[in-house]
């Protein structure tokens, strides 16, 4: 019944991994083991739980990636997670080279499937670029309850303060708000109220973000189904692209959350965006109850 695991975090963005690749995993709620095993004080301690496990059909990917939250509910997409998911399957033989010394592999998502070219895998700290696809903008697909083709700039009142929102959906649903001064907002108690607001129908990953110069970007983010963390990589997409359409920045920005930073490009509106960073192995171990 013991169930073997990875630590891997990016920018202190972490979660428990579970190889379902060298051997199949067995038949479990994942979702419920998701709280559990995160539980930074009973269990081993993370933002969520990733599955790592063949792609739906043979050839369509090397690897599939499964995320829960630390609450248990699903996510679609994790760009810290890919990044540690791919230096996992790269370490274990996969993929094929690539331009600049790197291996590329293909990982399949509940968004679709990934590039990721990665940089030393088999080190304790890999660097990996993913092609993290095409900005959704269109607020029905995102989803937001907004009027209008895009929501940018958007007024929303919460706990009787007044922001404006950009939202933008990198498979996953984003809302960013800039700010003048980071450490007036009080996220630990906005983030769950803006996350809940009713015109957000699948929830939201809320970020505050700060721009200083067309080329970089503070930022801090509260998770949908995790919470206060360390560092979002879909968030931050999500933040240059909201950059770039309340033209406070520019489209190749240093993005520096509280774990670290991320290299974003965004070449142009049709292009897709794409994400450098690190991704560290932590520690393995055997989860002794699945």
């Amino acid at each position: 019944m013991a169930l073997p695991f990875v630590k891997m975090h990016g920018l202190g963005n972490d979660y428990v991994y579970i190889d379902g690749l060298s051997q199949p995993t067995p038949q479990h709620d994942w979702g419920s083991l998701a709280p559990i095993i995160s539980d930074r004080h009973r269990g081993v301690g993370s933002d969520g739980l990733i599955l790592i496990v063949p792609p739906d059909e043979p050839g369509a990917a090397d690897a599939r990636m499964i995320m829960f939250n630390a609450d248990g509910s699903r996510g679609e997409m994790c760009g810290n997670g890919i990044r540690c998911v791919a230096k996992f399957v790269a370490r274990s033989g996969r993929g094929r080279p690539a331009p600049d010394h790197a291996i590329r592999v293909r990982i399949q998502s509940d968004c679709g499937v990934s590039d990721v070219d990665v940089w030393d895998a088999d080190a304790a700290v890999a660097r990996a670029r993913v092609d993290m696809g095409r900005p959704i903008l269109n607020p029905s697909d995102i989803p937001v309850r907004v009027f209008g083709d895009r929501c940018v700039a958007h007024p929303l009142r919460v706990a009787s303060a007044d922001f404006r929102m950009t939202c933008v959906s990198m498979g996953n649903p984003h809302a960013v708000f800039f700010v003048d001064d980071l450490t007036a907002i009080d996220l630990p108690r906005l983030g769950p109220l803006i996350e809940h607001d009713p015109v957000f129908p699948r929830r939201v990953n809320v970020h505050v973000a700060t721009a200083r110069g067309a080329d970089k970007v503070v930022m801090r983010s509260w998770e949908r189904g995790a919470g206060l963390t360390q560092a979002c990589g879909s968030g931050a997409c999500a933040v240059v692209v909201a950059g770039v359409l309340e033209r406070r920045t520019g489209r190749s920005v240093r993005v520096h959350l509280p774990g670290g930073e991320l290299s974003i490009d965004w070449p142009a509106d049709d292009a897709t965006v794409q994400m450098t960073g690190p991704a560290e192995e932590v520690f393995h171990g055997v989860w002794p109850r699945p």
